[in-house]
């Protein structure tokens, strides 16, 4: 029973975070969010799946369609 109640108080800590930094960011975006950003994710140079974005890019395209 510890453990479960551990495991929950853990996930609302994490839940209540993620919350907090959705609330203090502007319009309620978080930075950076795009794959294109990533050397990791994005090997081949490829644009944002979601936004349309170059590696090259800075921000987000706020006008693309998801």
């Amino acid at each position: 029973m510890k453990l479960v109640l551990l495991t929950v108080g853990i996930l609302a800590l994490a839940f209540a975070g993620i919350a907090i930094k959705i609330w203090s960011k502007k319009d309620g975006e978080f930075a950076g969010t795009c794959a294109s950003q990533s050397p990791f994710l994005n090997q081949e140079g490829e644009a944002c799946g979601f936004c349309g974005k170059l590696p090259e890019e800075q921000e987000c395209r706020k006008d693309a369609v998801a």
